[in-house]
């Protein structure tokens, strides 16, 4: 299956995220059905690549990068909620709390970024 075996840097496309996220298992298995090399970085074995965090935010804008929806966030108290208030404060709790992170999160193969999951929008990603 595409994707499986390779490590972050070796495909064009490389998802992120949480293996038994839904929207992940939706992406990934739609890559495969369209024979995508994709690579797989998981959040929980692998962390939050620090370096990319601000090019994510770059292209998405924190607010849509931030999961504000999600069981994670919801969680978390009432003040920690209130301090995020910019990027900084939104990449400082994506790097503690890598579950705050929409997902997935794609970089695809023309160096652009998208989070979440759409078949159309990756269809239009696509070679």
């Amino acid at each position: 299956m595409p994707g499986m075996n390779k490590s972050l840097g070796s495909s064009s496309v490389t998802v992120f995220g949480i293996p038994n996220c839904a929207t992940v298992k939706k992406a990934r298995g739609w890559l495969a059905e369209q024979a995508v090399d994709y690579g797989f970085h998981d959040f929980k074995k692998l962390g939050v690549p620090v370096d990319l965090v601000p090019v994510w935010i770059a292209a998405l804008g924190w607010e849509k990068l931030l999961n504000r929806k999600g069981s994670t966030w919801r969680k978390l108290d009432a003040t920690t909620q209130a301090g995020v208030i910019d990027a900084a404060t939104a990449s400082a709790l994506m790097l503690a709390q890598p579950s705050v992170i929409k997902r997935p999160v794609v970089m695809w193969h023309d160096g652009s970024v998208t989070v979440g999951f759409d078949a159309a929008k990756f269809s239009a990603r696509l070679p």
